[in-house]
């Protein structure tokens, strides 16, 4: 595997890579990350895996200074999956000056759920990721369906947009206890981890209610979130939309998706289930 700090490198080395597939990730790598990175290296003659923590993301007070930050590792996990290419740049490389022009999704989209939660945090995203499609030019990306609503965004702004790339999607990896992986579980304490699994066992109970025939889609999000606040959980949301848009489903409605914020301790987690 090639590391590679600069955009002229990289460009470089990719001048006859044949088919290209990139896999975005901000590091400290878990087993969600590789499963993407074996899907592309499936899919693609050359593999490219980046790691850059992006401030444009992250709010005031978020965890940017502290994000896990674990390159070695890193490293190591990246070529045993059969990685090409790493593009590890520093922040001057993406942003050698404050960056005046910025992707900005609409609020119909980016403003509801997470977007509510976190105001600016999909501009950020959507922003590092159409210059990395710049700097890259890979014929396919590949994004994890565990962050489900910045995945419906990175496929609308290159539909909209007309990009020369195909967006992939990876299905949400999970501990045997349910727990979705995250680079952010880390932060949990041991009781916390033990309570954790709780959020997908309350997605699962709120997909067999849906298969089932409940469609008072109102009444089992309050039920969910009731519960997570009596076990000590500080919930964000728990909705159930269409999975085209994430806009809010008539009872009539079939291609629905299930997704999940809430604080336990200090740990912000996420979660989702397709019905």
């Amino acid at each position: 595997m090639r590391i590679h700090s600069t955009i002229a490198s990289l460009r470089a080395a990719l001048d006859d890579g044949g088919r290209v597939a990139l896999v975005p990730t901000m590091g400290n790598l878990h087993e969600g990350h590789i499963t993407l990175m074996t899907q592309a290296r499936s899919q693609a003659d050359t593999v490219v895996a980046t790691i850059f923590v992006n401030r444009l993301q992250f709010r005031p007070g978020e965890d940017f200074e502290s994000y896990p930050r674990t390159f070695g590792d890193d490293c190591e996990m990246l070529a045993q999956a059969h990685v090409d290419h790493l593009f590890a740049p520093t922040e001057a490389e993406i942003y050698p000056q404050p960056q005046g022009y910025h992707v900005e999704p609409p609020p119909e989209q980016a403003g509801i759920l997470d977007g509510e939660f976190r105001p600016g945090h999909f501009r950020g995203v959507a922003t590092v990721v159409m210059k990395l499609f710049q700097i890259v030019q890979p014929d396919i990306a590949l994004f994890g369906k565990k962050d489900y609503q910045q995945l419906m965004i990175i496929r609308n702004m290159a539909r909209d947009l007309n990009l020369a790339v195909e967006i992939g999607a990876g299905e949400t990896v999970r501990a045997a206890d349910g727990l979705a992986l995250s680079s952010r579980n880390g932060y949990l304490g041991e009781a916390e981890r033990t309570e954790a699994p709780r959020l997908f066992r309350l997605l699962t109970k709120v997909v067999e209610e849906i298969r089932a025939g409940n469609r008072n889609f109102a009444g089992l999000e309050r039920e969910a979130m009731e519960e997570l606040a009596r076990h000590d959980w500080v919930p964000d949301y728990v909705a159930v939309r269409k999975r085209i848009d994430l806009q809010l489903p008539t009872a009539h409605d079939s291609g629905l998706v299930i997704l999940a914020a809430a604080r336990l301790g200090r740990t912000r987690l996420i979660d989702n289930l397709e019905v």
